[in-house]
């Protein structure tokens, strides 16, 4: 039984067979390692100590755990057919002129093959001018620096994206 302090959603979170919390928790990260790890710190009492896993978790990632978890994710500006996920997310990018469209996928092609995978940002509440700014300044990282940046942004990404499961009614 989960405690009456459990607030409703991570309660039926913390009770789904783990098949489908497997599943749930693969929609927000698409890193094995990590899911794994937040399986296994199930149940959560509070929305704060699952978010403590996931930190936790992608802390321990190794470099070939960020890549698959990164490769769960579309280019900035070409959000998956049918993803409302990512299509939520990147909605900044929806109003932008064809010109500025053009240059994220010049600088997301330019990105991705100086570092070998999609240029990930917590998009959420982002505009496509912030978006390009971001990806304008960070191309000419180091690819360490921007290894550890992404690591940055997945975990925002991942608490934003558990803050809405544990929080779905139903």
């Amino acid at each position: 039984m989960t405690s009456t302090s459990t607030p409703p959603g991570l309660a039926r979170f913390n009770g789904l067979p783990e098949a489908a919390a497997r599943a749930a928790l693969h929609e927000t990260c698409a890193s094995t390692a990590w899911v794994d790890r937040l399986l296994a710190a199930r149940p959560c009492t509070t929305p704060e100590d699952l978010y403590a896993a996931s930190d936790a978790a992608l802390a321990e990632l190794t470099g070939v755990d960020l890549d698959e978890a990164m490769a769960g994710h579309p280019p900035i500006g070409r959000p998956r057919p049918g993803d409302p996920t990512s299509a939520r997310e990147q909605r900044g990018m929806a109003g932008a002129s064809e010109d500025l469209k053009a240059r994220m996928l010049e600088l997301n092609l330019a990105y991705q093959d100086r570092f070998g995978h999609v240029f990930l940002i917590c998009a959420t509440g982002l505009s496509a001018e912030q978006m390009r700014a971001a990806l304008e300044e960070r191309i000419g990282n180091a690819p360490e620096k921007e290894r550890e940046i992404v690591r940055t942004e997945l975990g925002k990404i991942n608490r934003i994206r558990l803050a809405r499961l544990v929080e779905e009614d139903a």
